[in-house]
């Protein structure tokens, strides 16, 4: 990869790839756009910033970066909330943030994804849109509408005859990111931000961290019965006391 533009770079996991991306010899030029503008601490010779707000009905703003060979989407976010609690407002605003944003930039790049010279495209999903999450009813819906698009689209570009494909990268709680009203810390996020990257250049389709770890037994609780995992689940987060029942 050698121009890539990161969505949503200017914080948390899609600033650790911004970053690690400009240290690399092979790159040059990161485009970040983001609805929040780059800290000064992170400018980099390599880094161009831009502010847009993808809830906007206006994506030409995109054709400027018809250079890239690469794009990585990681804006998002979620509220750990029962769903009786949570106002209309957060369903809207969550779908136009999570969802919607990469429907529009993969077609917007398609004739790159679909053509036979290599484009490496990223988005990062979440390990809620493989199972249900209480607490997370709204965020689950929103990645496992993303899940399904990805798998479908990859698909599509499979019997297009060209070897790029959409990366789901589906993690669990990442420590050191802004999600959830938490703060950046890039020497959390680092290792993941690599690990990302070596999925992204291999043109893998599916990326679970700590899959063997953790989230290899928990898919396949909540494939054998998933009621009870759900139940699990839940009692899981209020026990963590992040939530309250």
């Amino acid at each position: 990869m050698k121009k890539i533009l990161v969505v949503g770079g200017a914080n948390g996991i899609g600033l650790a790839i911004a970053t690690e991306l400009a240290r690399r010899a092979s790159t040059e030029q990161v485009y970040v756009v983001d609805k929040q503008p780059l800290s000064d601490a992170y400018r980099n010779p390599k880094i161009q910033s831009y502010i847009f707000d993808l809830t906007s009905p206006d994506y030409s703003f995109f054709d400027r970066f018809s250079d890239i060979d690469g794009m990585m989407i990681t804006a998002g976010f979620g509220r750990l909330s029962l769903f009786r609690d949570v106002p209309e407002s957060h369903i809207i605003d969550s779908f136009q943030v999570n969802t919607l944003p990469t429907l529009r930039l993969v077609k917007h790049f398609y004739a790159k994804l679909e053509n036979t010279s290599d484009f490496f495209c990223g988005v990062m999903v979440s390990i809620a849109g493989f199972m249900s999450s209480p607490f997370f009813a709204v965020y689950g819906a929103t990645k496992a509408a993303l899940k399904i698009f990805i798998e479908s689209v990859n698909v599509e570009l499979e019997k297009a005859g060209t070897t790029n494909r959409i990366l789901n990268v589906s993690p669990g709680s990442i420590k050191g990111t802004s999600f959830n009203q938490g703060a950046t810390d890039l020497s959390l996020t680092h290792d993941l931000a690599c690990d990302i990257i070596t999925h992204l250049q291999a043109k893998d389709d599916l990326f679970i961290p700590q899959y063997d770890e953790v989230f290899c037994h928990v898919l396949q609780r909540y494939h054998d019965d998933f009621r009870k995992e759900g139940l699990h689940s839940y009692d899981y987060k209020v026990a963590s006391g992040r939530v309250k029942s």
